[in-house]
């Protein structure tokens, strides 16, 4: 009886080391891996069969891992390792989930109080052709991203695009997609700018400075891009006619609600790096303060909204899809498809694998991606973190889903910028992705300006 703890512990020993085995060769792992293709098939084909991209995402994050559940109760396995994944899985998708919600929300808001509306207004009253409108949405992308983040100012910029003329699918398409590249793009050569570079940063692969010489690569990549893109941009302007078109007033609160997001972002962005708490508190703590504001507003007398009903307009369809891919992607982690990535460095060479991580993140999606190469930690120098940090933040753009903009955008733009008009396109971002990767070459290896 005296042995029943130390038998027990090598019970549970044994018990761990059988679960940290690779399941991928296993019929749980085939099993997952046909679920996810068939789930990546039924989202790039939502024109075609009308389905909305998060039912097959959420479908495929959820079963996949109630199969690895099966499985680890068929053979007996410790469930400890499984649980661990999932709760820090569920980290993971609450600070995106919760970060997304009140994003959307202030959008909602500035919506509803006709920011956008006299920001359209603005725009096209002063007689922009469709390409000037492109470029300029095109650049305030580029350069807000990196101190807001990606996703957010892809947001911004898309409802913008979309007030501008909601009909012409000529002049969106291509908008939609520069805002995405240029969302990326800037997010890149920033430390907070990505949730890539921001791990990469966190992680020690590079001090501050290093990441703002990824700047020629990330403009200079986007600007061709943009310019083969503007191509396709028609020519003329948007209808306006100043006899008809009355210039919108903004209801109150407006601009202290635009105040609130902009110092929202700033709390989330410096709350994360210098009290450690996750982006998404400062995003909730900003939602905090704007319901309240809603309420001042309402005590003294003036006309209020109601936060509830802006949030009721939420697009869910984006936060589920987002739910359900990073629990897709987080089953082909804990079944270790995601190990291959670190045998692909061994195999190559690390500028290879760099270069092909690009196009791993914007198929499955780059903050795992990220993940999965900071925990193997392949042996590299800064100019070699550095050329990951780029490919996996502006890689996403290769496909519409295969960033958070993307993602996003679709969203926003639903039924009009799809993943079947980004692809007519994607040869575009391919020739900016490429230059981007010969400047890096050009910039760190040649000249060794880093």
């Amino acid at each position: 009886m005296e042995n029943t703890p130390v038998v027990e512990t090598a019970v549970n020993a044994v018990a761990h080391a059988a679960s940290d085995v690779n399941l991928a060769t296993t019929w749980v792992g085939w099993l997952s891996l046909v679920a996810f293709i068939v789930a990546y098939y039924f989202i790039a084909a939502e024109e075609k069969y009308s389905v909305n991209k998060a039912k097959p995402a959420l479908f495929a994050g959820t079963v996949m891992f109630m199969l690895v559940g099966i499985y680890y109760a068929i053979n007996g396995l410790n469930p400890d390792p499984l649980h661990d994944e999932l709760e820090t899985l569920i980290l993971e998708i609450a600070e995106i989930f919760f970060f997304l919600l009140v994003a959307m929300t202030f959008i909602e808001t500035l919506i509803e109080r006709g920011v956008f509306d006299l920001m359209k207004y603005k725009l096209v009253s002063k007689g922009y052709t469709y390409k000037k409108l492109f470029w300029l949405t095109g650049l305030l992308a580029f350069f807000i991203s990196p101190v807001a983040d990606n996703l957010t100012t892809a947001l911004i910029l898309s409802t913008v695009l979309f007030t501008i003329d909601k009909r012409n699918i000529s002049f969106l398409v291509p908008g939609a997609i520069n805002i995405v590249v240029a969302a990326n793009a800037g997010g890149a050569w920033s430390p907070f700018g990505d949730i890539t570079t921001l791990m990469a940063w966190t992680a020690g692969k590079g001090a501050f400075v290093d990441f703002l010489y990824l700047f020629p690569a990330s403009v200079l990549g986007w600007a061709i891009t943009a310019y083969l893109l503007s191509m396709s941009v028609p020519k003329g302007q948007p209808d306006f006619d100043p006899t008809t078109e009355k210039k919108p007033e903004l209801l109150d609160g407006a601009m202290g609600t635009v105040y609130l997001g902009v110092a929202t972002i700033t709390i989330a962005v410096l709350g994360h790096q210098f009290f450690h708490f996750p982006a998404m508190w400062g995003m909730m703590f900003g939602l905090a303060i704007l319901k309240m504001y809603s309420v001042f507003l309402t005590k003294s007398g003036k006309n209020g909204f109601n936060i509830y009903v802006n949030m009721q307009k939420v697009e869910n369809d984006t936060l589920l899809f987002f739910f359900g891919i990073l629990s897709a992607v987080g089953a082909l982690h804990f079944l270790g498809f995601l190990e291959y990535i670190h045998k692909l460095y061994e195999l190559v060479g690390p500028t290879s694998a760099n270069i092909g991580v690009g196009f791993i993140s914007a198929i499955v999606d780059n903050v795992p991606v990220m993940s999965a190469i900071l925990k193997s930690s392949p042996t590299m120098g800064i100019d070699q973190w550095m050329l990951v940090t780029l490919t996996a933040g502006i890689g996403g753009s290769l496909i519409s889903f295969g960033s958070a903009a993307g993602v996003g955008v679709m969203g926003r733009l639903h039924g009009i910028y799809t993943f079947g008009a980004h692809m007519k396109h994607a040869w575009t971002i391919l020739v900016g992705y490429i230059l981007s990767m010969i400047i890096w070459y050009v910039q760190f290896e040649i000249m060794g300006l880093y």
